[in-house]
């Protein structure tokens, strides 16, 4: 896209841009034709763009901004669109309505930066004229938020969502229990949040911490991102990373009579579910309240780092085990695991868990592969749909750089801008088998060091860019070409209100050939736990 139009430095990039000549313009008389199927995208134009430019927007059938459906670009898939903005007329058409959607994004990025910032003129705004085809290289494109160790309120969620929308972003994975936090509430089990959702403090700071949601939030929510085309993927962790739920209603644990507060500290804790059938009534329970408020398709359940250890020095559970015909008490958690996912799938859902080699989890269970890039080979070799969120190029609670000047982040190794649009999901030495597995990447961001909504977007932008880029565009291999869109892209940041790292030498620093890595690209030489340092 030429540097001449920086109007057209879009992120993330379309598939096909180009300029022509002239400009169209968006004034008070300006109204809407939403055709057939299109009502949907139409109404989010006009929700998101009239109270920030101060134009109406008003249905009319002759209107000249133009929103369609035409199942003759089937070829542009679920989420392509084609839109053509010529100096009397604008038209978005698109063969489903999540395209639409997409393409009313696309129509807010080129208007000028200030029609974002909320703060109506009078008059009118302009589009440059151009012809943009534009469609996902992949499916899923993903953030997750951790909201069990430090809860968000709904209304930042919301703000969370509009962002991830603008982007192009169509997953929210929302981590909503842990060993620190419970925040789903279950009407079956009230002491989930009452006693779960409340902790004495975080990282021995001495400052309780405490919040959860009402199921019509999280209805709500979820009713709100999909107006976007945004998916809620819930997370409810099992059989490990359950202290918060042990604390509420301990004779789910393995030892009975045990007294248990939620965790304060950060790491892996040891305590995990029992298996004995008042637990699995207790899941079941559980996430048919939780399917209740989210439709997704994808129900997360954890899965990762469950220490065996309270299963091997357990009776019951080591008499489980061998009643269950298996080799011992460390392989009960492949059959917890193939219970639960098989009570999701008989409910129509798809159980998802994270890997923590890409083989150890059932068949049916779509994985999300986190702690080295080859475990998501493995994983689409045994046939599992795959999520690439690998830990070194997409966790956002990682520091940006070495600078002590940055705020505190999770510690280890910084990733840098240049690391997240460089990671490729599928590297080209793949079979054409085994990259028709991977759905997609996200980004991930655990809090128990991140504490804030500014904290939050800080980490997240502009790394999220840079990986939304990735996820839609799918070329790493422009970063001059991204460099120059995002300079361009921070002032649609500043006028959305988004705190980010300023774009400065240091921040866009990259390992070059011939030259050692530079702080914002360097690795850890070992791996750590998921949610440990």
């Amino acid at each position: 896209m030429p540097a001449s139009r920086p109007e057209l430095s879009l992120v993330p990039r379309p598939r096909k841009a180009s300029p022509r000549p002239g400009r169209f313009v968006l004034d008070r008389d300006t109204r809407v034709r939403a055709l057939p199927g299109a009502e949907a995208a139409a109404e989010l134009l006009r929700t998101l763009l009239g109270p920030a430019t101060g134009l109406p927007l008003a249905p009319a059938a002759d209107g000249r901004v133009v929103l369609a459906l035409d199942p003759q670009l089937g070829g542009l898939g679920d989420e392509g669109y084609g839109l053509t903005v010529g100096p009397q007329a604008l038209l978005l058409r698109a063969a489903r309505p999540t395209g639409l959607l997409r393409g009313v994004q696309t129509i807010r990025q080129l208007l000028p930066p200030e029609a974002l910032s909320g703060g109506a003129r009078a008059g009118s705004w302009e589009l440059p004229c151009a012809e943009i085809s534009d469609v996902p290289r992949h499916s899923w494109r993903g953030a997750m938020l951790d909201v069990a160790r430090h809860f968000q309120p709904v209304s930042y969620l919301r703000r969370y969502v509009d962002l991830l929308a603008f982007h192009k972003l169509n997953t929210l994975h929302l981590h909503l229990t842990d060993d620190q936090g419970w925040r789903m509430p279950v009407d079956a089990f009230p002491r989930l949040t009452s006693v779960g959702g409340h902790r004495a403090q975080s990282l021995a700071d001495g400052v309780p911490h405490s919040g959860a949601y009402t199921k019509q939030e999280l209805r709500d929510l979820v009713t709100h991102a999909a107006a976007s085309g945004v998916t809620v993927v819930p997370e409810i962790e099992m059989p490990g990373h359950v202290r918060a739920a042990l604390a509420a209603y301990p004779e789910l644990g393995n030892r009975p009579g045990r007294s248990l507060d939620v965790w304060t500290r950060w790491g892996v804790c040891d305590t995990v579910l029992g298996v004995h059938e008042q637990v699995f009534d207790f899941c079941r329970t559980v996430l048919d309240e939780v399917m209740d408020v989210f439709p997704s398709p994808y129900i997360h359940i954890g899965g990762e780092e469950c220490p065996t250890t309270e299963w091997e020095n357990s009776p019951a559970a080591r008499a489980r085990a061998a009643a269950e015909g298996l080799a011992g008490p460390r392989a009960l958690h492949g059959w917890f695991m193939g219970r639960i996912g098989s009570f999701l799938v008989e409910r129509g859902r798809r159980p998802t868990g994270w890997a923590e080699t890409g083989t150890e989890l059932p068949l049916d269970f779509t994985v999300m592969t986190w702690r080295e890039p080859a475990h998501a080979r493995a994983a689409a070799r045994r046939g599992h749909q795959v999520v690439s969120a690998h830990h070194r190029t997409t966790y956002l609670d990682y520091a940006q750089s070495t600078d002590p000047a940055e705020p505190h982040a999770q510690p280890g190794a910084p990733v840098g801008l240049h690391t997240v649009y460089a990671d490729e999901p599928v590297p080209e030495d793949w079979e054409a088998g085994e990259a028709a597995q991977i759905l997609g990447t996200q980004a991930q961001l655990w809090t128990e060091y991140v504490t804030t909504p500014d904290r939050i977007e800080y980490l997240s932008y502009p790394r999220l860019c840079a990986l939304a880029d990735r996820a839609w565009s799918g070329d790493g291999r422009d970063w001059t070409g991204f460099v120059e869109r995002l300079r361009h892209h921070t002032a649609r940041l500043d006028a959305l209100g988004v705190p980010y790292r300023p774009l400065t030498p240091r921040s866009l620093m990259t390992a070059s050939a011939g030259t050692a890595p530079t702080p914002d690209s360097s690795s850890p030489t070992t791996v750590p736990e998921r949610n440990t340092p």
